[in-house]
């Protein structure tokens, strides 16, 4: 992976201590250096795709803005999207491709050895391709000029905070700001450190303890009860919730500290009281990237029942496949596009419902699509979401997880998970400044953290679920 926390840890003051230090004029080409740095660490062959991106959407974002007919300017977008789209599907989508037109052609009775590509998928390429791919939309629509200085578009596509799992940004709001010099503050770094902080809380003691639990029953779920399933599947609602958030919020708070401001990615996901007020808080940046450059060009809502529901299927197995090339995260996407459109459909009996009630419908909802997206392949998702639905009492297997960690280590995770739940809703104001607290008060809440970090924390390489994606 990129580093490991010693590494990053190191890699980071060192690029920001150098950047103040630096003449403006040299800041966008340093932070693209390191950008460029941070990323070849993990394999440098694959900058290559980055610096295809770049270079592709930089050109043709000029191309459109010279054009001065639309049909010509349609064509330089239709090419970069499929330059952008092109290279995702074979390096994330051809080897899956493949593999469903072999089963497609062994129930017509025509067995073919195919080839399988032997690459690694890049790491973060759904990332930086969609917000890159953004751009040059966003230039056809008129809704920004074409960058021209080369070195603040490509420290756009591959700003190191953010490169590898988002927030997706957007050009029009991200790259303006770097064309501003912004001079070190107290209160801005103080702010984005704490971000920082609670964002490793959330990844190393939470969702990596939690990890370990999850790793163990979804490796082998026949060997598992339908309790300890559900005890599995829970747990890995808040892994990811916090293995994704916590990413999150060191990337905003590490640009933070730099003078940047990212956008907000979550909203507390699992106090919404619908699927739709779901996705209006969970992974905001995809959500919105996917209503803005997929659900409205289809016609939104402003179309017929029949089309309407199309649309939101479509939007939804997209955004499955987008996290992964798999039936799982395609079934993931459907089961979300279901209890939309269910929402949609029941919307004014559900709204009178109570609030408490409505959160914890939700909240169910999300953690049995979960199941899918978690699952080692789709026979394992159906066996499990079986075993729950039949036996969610029993407990089989429950040894395997005793012997995992002793009884005190179980209990230690629950009570972090326990306190985390209750603090977490508060966490966003108290670090913003919206909740008052004196500096002792901040002192002890943010030493408490950090200590808890240090004594429980899982220190070994950075490895985070969107990684993959």
């Amino acid at each position: 992976m990129l580093f490991n926390s010693s590494e990053f840890f190191l890699f980071f003051p060192l690029v920001v201590t150098t950047y103040f230090f630096l003449p403006f004029k040299f800041r966008v080409w340093f932070l693209l250096a390191a950008s460029y740095f941070f990323y070849a660490s993990w394999k440098i062959e694959y900058l290559i795709l980055i610096l295809f991106s770049t270079l592709i959407d930089y050109w043709v974002a000029l191309k459109i803005a010279d054009s001065k007919e639309k049909p010509k300017k349609k064509q330089w977008l239709y090419f970069s999207i499929i330059a952008n789209l092109g290279t995702l599907f074979v390096f994330k989508y051809l080897n899956f491709f493949i593999e469903n037109a072999v089963d497609v052609l062994e129930v017509l009775g025509l067995n073919y050895a195919a080839p399988i590509a032997s690459f690694l998928l890049p790491i973060g390429i759904s990332f930086y391709t969609f917000q890159s791919m953004s751009y040059s939309i966003d230039v056809y629509n008129g809704k920004m000029e074409p960058e021209r200085n080369i070195g603040v578009f490509a420290l756009y596509v591959s700003f190191f905070p953010q490169l590898v799992a988002g927030p997706i940004e957007r050009a029009n709001r991200l790259i303006p700001q770097f064309k501003k010099n912004f001079q070190f503050e107290y209160r801005r770094v103080s702010s984005g450190l704490k971000q920082m902080l609670w964002g490793f809380f959330k990844k190393l003691v939470i969702a990596d303890n939690l990890a370990s639990i999850v790793d163990l029953i979804y490796s082998s779920p026949e060997e598992y009860g339908g309790g300890l399933l559900l005890l599995g599947t829970y747990c890995f609602a808040f892994q990811i919730y916090c293995d994704f958030s916590g990413y999150s919020d060191i990337a905003i708070g590490t640009a933070r500290i730099l003078g940047f401001n990212l956008m907000e990615n979550f909203k507390l996901p699992y106090l919404s009281k619908s699927i739709p007020e779901f996705w209006n808080r969970w992974h905001i940046s995809l959500s919105q990237w996917f209503r803005d450059y997929v659900y409205i060009p289809l016609g939104g809502n402003r179309v017929s029942k029949t089309t309407f529901i199309l649309n939101i299927i479509i939007v939804f197995v997209v955004s499955g496949l987008w996290h992964g090339a798999s039936w799982t995260f395609i079934i993931w996407g459907c089961l979300h596009g279901i209890f939309y459109l269910l929402y949609r459909n029941f919307e004014n009996v559900i709204k009178k419902l109570p609030n408490l009630l409505g959160i914890f419908i939700t909240f169910q909802l999300v953690v049995l699509c979960w199941i899918f997206f978690r699952a080692n392949s789709l026979d394992d998702g159906i066996f499990i979401l079986k075993s729950i639905a039949t036996n969610p009492f029993n407990f089989i297997g429950i040894e395997n997880l005793i012997l995992l960690g002793n009884i005190g280590h179980l209990f230690i995770i629950t009570v972090l998970l326990f306190g985390f739940i209750c603090i977490d809703p508060f966490m966003d104001r108290l670090i913003n400044g919206k909740i008052k607290t004196t500096n002792n008060q901040s002192h002890l809440i943010f030493g408490t953290i950090l200590t808890s970090i240090f004594l429980f924390g899982y220190f070994s390489e950075i490895r985070f679920i969107y990684f993959q994606f």
